[in-house]
């Protein structure tokens, strides 16, 4: 065979079937219908954002917030549209990483596959954190107190305990307290104090050994977790309804649209669950019929919900007073239903196992499917023969996820997972565009609606600037106050943005470009100027060691290098 030495090397739609279909470890099961797609997409959407940030983006933006998840949904659409295309033409696992490898080569599918590498990961690590804190919360009111020093991370409490010498109890906040007093009665092995945040560490180790015995097991277990938290979340919209104060929505968007649209990243994560379906195409019943439907059915039914909640919350109490950890309990205890709060704590901990079980479902599938590829070791291909699913991947996801959730303080990682979500969901809506141009579309069994964006993307364009002329002078006056090297590293997204905006335009015009991917990936890249510079150092780090394996494995042993 002929080598291929181009790291712009693709794979046809026909290849990847045809290594899908004689992978030598045996299959996957095919047992997934749309109901149960559409489970485990509520299961990774309706997770800890409807319990914890949904708060915050009310304090923020008042009850106007309620349009910014309608907003946001239609954002999503653009994205899981040309989600649903790809699942359609190539319905095998790896999401967006084998979507990459037909579009745009093997370079950018193998940045792609570990920059979900690193989504899956470090959102599986805060989710498996978060979980720990709703259960201890749970456990208190059942009159259970777990030791502190089991149920928090090493850094936080050492922290906490040197705040406490150096500036006095007083300065300390109510969970600061309890970690310094977690930190001082630790059992020491010598000097070093033994803390560690153990059930995120267990319920890690639960869900990865479901997930190792089944699809079925994880199916059945998705589904009763689902339709537990989803009446959890209708009983909180109908009995919240009858303590709604109309005067609490006045007035409705207290901060403007300013105030409304500074939750807007926030919230988008707040959907993103659907891309995890598409890690399940193989074990799909029809792929190509069903996975769409799953992808825009989960997005109506969270978008619905989500708007209720968030009625139902700004008219219960004062949008001031909704800046709280868990809002939806918080609401009720505030009205005298401590019964409800209780109920609500219980279903908070239900919904943000069955967020980790979906995410942890994911990431295997995208080893497996890397690995297929030749471009990670063979092991993370096998496929357990009795309980047909990647064994080795979900093990060693376990570990990967299982031990920083032990004991690592995961808060300044939370925002470092959209960097790469951003990145594969914009590799996405250009690759409908690759296969709309090359013709690949035509074997679609769903296809974005054709818009054509010929004029209309760069309309877009010169009404936005001359928008920015006349009635942005506040924005034009901050970039003229800064110097070069300020524009530089703070703006320099904001820069790429506006020139990927014009590069669009012109193409558009000239090959009459779909004018809904096209919005994808401007409403993808505007969300990824929100992000901090810190986010994208880690996230260049983290790029540059996958490169490294890339390059020292990847590209040699890669099965379209034809050795």
């Amino acid at each position: 065979m002929e080598k291929n030495t181009s790291l712009f090397r693709k794979k046809t739609v026909d290849q990847i079937m045809r290594d899908a279909h004689a992978n030598e470890n045996g299959g996957l099961a095919r047992i997934l219908g749309v109901r149960d797609l559409v489970s485990l997409g509520i299961a990774a959407i309706v997770g800890a954002g409807i319990f914890s940030t949904i708060g915050l983006a009310s304090y923020n933006g008042g009850p106007a917030v309620s349009l910014l998840f309608v907003f946001t949904a239609i954002a999503c659409i653009f994205t899981a549209l040309s989600y649903a295309q790809f699942a359609s033409t190539v319905p095998v696992s790896g999401s967006a990483y084998t979507y990459a490898y037909v579009a745009f080569g093997e370079l950018f599918a193998w940045i792609i596959g570990w920059a979900l590498i690193l989504e899956y990961a470090v959102s599986n690590m805060v989710v498996a954190i978060s979980w720990s804190e709703y259960f201890v919360s749970m456990l208190k009111g059942f009159g259970i107190t777990l030791p502190g020093w089991l149920t928090i991370n090493p850094a936080a409490a050492s922290e906490a305990f040197r705040k406490l010498q150096t500036e006095g109890i007083g300065s300390l906040s109510t969970y600061e307290k309890m970690a310094a007093s977690a930190f001082e009665a630790a059992p020491r092995l010598g000097d070093i104090p033994f803390i560690l945040n153990l059930p995120a560490g267990l319920v890690t180790l639960f869900v990865t050994a479901l997930v190792y015995v089944g699809i079925r097991e994880s199916r059945t277990a998705s589904n009763i977790m689902v339709i537990l938290k989803i009446g959890v979340v209708l009983l909180v919209i109908f009995a919240g309804a009858f303590y709604v104060k109309p005067e609490n929505w006045d007035p409705f968007a207290p901060n403007g649209m300013k105030g409304v649209l500074s939750g807007v990243a926030a919230v988008f994560f707040a959907f993103i669950g659907f891309d995890s379906i598409s890690t399940t195409a193989e074990e799909c019943k029809n792929p190509q019929r069903d996975m769409p439907k799953a992808m825009i059915y989960c997005l109506i039914i969270c978008t619905v919900l989500y708007v209720l909640i968030t009625l139902v919350l700004t008219g219960m109490v004062n949008y001031k007073e909704l800046k709280v950890s868990d809002p939806l309990a918080f609401v009720f205890q505030k009205n005298g239903l401590d019964f409800m709060a209780g109920i609500i704590s219980v279903s908070s901990v239900i919904a943000i196992t069955s967020a980790l079980l979906v995410y942890q479902l994911g990431q295997p599938r995208i080893w497996m499917t890397m690995s297929r590829d030749g471009l990670l070791w063979k092991k993370f291909a096998k496929i357990h023969p009795k309980y047909q699913t990647p064994s080795f991947a979900t093990i060693v996801t376990g570990f990967v996820v299982g031990i920083p959730a032990l004991f690592f303080k995961m808060d300044f990682f939370v925002d470092l997972t959209s960097v790469g979500t951003f990145f594969a969901f914009i590799l996405v809506c250009g690759g409908v565009l690759y296969l709309d141009h090359t013709g690949i579309s035509e074997r679609s069994k769903f296809r974005v609606p054709y818009v054509n964006g010929k004029f209309i993307v760069g309309f877009g364009f010169v009404a936005a600037v001359l928008g920015l002329v006349f009635y942005g002078q506040e924005i034009v006056a901050e970039w003229q106050a800064l110097t070069t090297m300020e524009i530089l590293e703070h703006k320099l997204l904001t820069i790429i943005f506006w020139i990927t905006w014009l590069t669009l335009s012109i193409m558009s015009f000239k090959y009459n470009f779909s004018l809904l991917p096209v919005m994808g990936i401007l409403t993808n890249l505007y969300l990824m100027t929100e992000l901090g510079a810190s986010n994208w150092f880690i996230f260049v780090v983290w790029l540059a060691i996958g490169l490294v394996i890339y390059f020292s494995y990847g590209y040699k042993k890669s099965k379209l290098a034809g050795n």
